[in-house]
């Protein structure tokens, strides 16, 4: 039987359709796209858990094989309607022991939902690439980081990150300026991997969202103008056109990777294989 994954939207309904606009899909639409992409035939769901409503039964969610935290804009270190529901439907995964897997803002929900704490990021943003990600003693051997090298690169997008590590907590990976870019919880009976970037998104989805955030990095000084941010964006689109354009991968500082979909989506192919694996025993 194929996969049957559950995929937890955190943008808000307004947020979902500008994605939609600037994008074409929303970010739970593009897991969804990118799952299938890694496994042909997996079954996606999609529930929001911003919506304020109450989360599925542990029994519900115990039918899944796995399920998947998206990104989104949700700030965890901000007391409001969204990020106590977030924080409630986390608590009820790891309530019902599925296995899950989160990226940036997912990341943020579980490490919060277990007894975390998250705070803005300083220096404020992590745009486009986090560079010179490296392994723990811990992350060297597991599974989420298997076949990753002494250190990479991948695609990133935050501004804020994981403040204080809930219980049962465990760093896989970090660099300088965001120690925890890889993390493994144990809450109870569930286990969450996340990662504070992002293997779901191509390189076109990256430039649209530098773009998106334009006046951000210009009030960061990232960018020195508006026309900067375009031909910076540019390049990296047209590197996701013309991956083998080894001109663009070097005036970009990229390597395979990240120019690779399936090196650059790694840790959701070591996730998904961990969960069929699973199904199967």
């Amino acid at each position: 039987m194929p996969l049957r994954f559950l995929i937890l939207a955190s943008e808000t309904p307004d947020q979902r359709e500008a994605r939609r606009r600037e994008v074409g899909a929303s970010s739970d639409e593009t897991y969804a796209e990118t799952l299938r992409a890694i496994e042909p035939g997996l079954s996606c769901d999609t529930l929001s858990c911003v919506d304020g409503d109450a989360p599925p039964s542990v029994e519900a969610l115990r039918a899944f094989d796995g399920i998947v935290l998206s990104g989104s804009p949700i700030q965890m270190q901000e007391e409001t309607p969204e990020t106590r529901s977030a924080a409630a439907f986390m608590t009820r995964v790891f309530e019902a022991g599925t296995p899950a897997f989160g990226s940036c803002a997912g990341l943020q929900i579980a490490s919060v939902a277990a007894g975390g704490r998250c705070k803005p990021r300083s220096p404020r943003m992590e745009a486009g690439f986090v560079r010179g990600i490296v392994a723990t003693e811990a992350g060297r051997t597991h599974p989420l980081l298997a076949g990753r090298p002494l250190a990479w690169d991948a695609p990133a997008m935050h501004s804020s990150e994981v403040a204080t590590l809930p219980d049962g907590a465990t760093i896989l990976a970090g660099t300088r300026t965001t120690p925890v870019q890889a993390i493994e919880i144990r809450r109870g009976a569930g286990t969450f991997w996340g990662v504070q970037y992002h293997p779901e998104l191509s390189l076109a989805e990256i430039a649209a969202a530098l773009r998106r955030q334009a006046d951000d990095l210009l009030e960061e000084k990232l960018v020195l103008d508006e026309a900067a941010l375009e031909a910076h964006a540019a390049r990296i689109d047209a590197l996701d056109r013309e991956p083998d354009r080894r001109d663009l991968a070097w005036q970009l500082g990229l390597d395979r990777e990240v120019t690779e979909p399936a090196r650059r989506m790694r840790e959701l192919r070591n996730f998904i294989a961990h969960m069929a694996a699973r199904k199967a025993a």
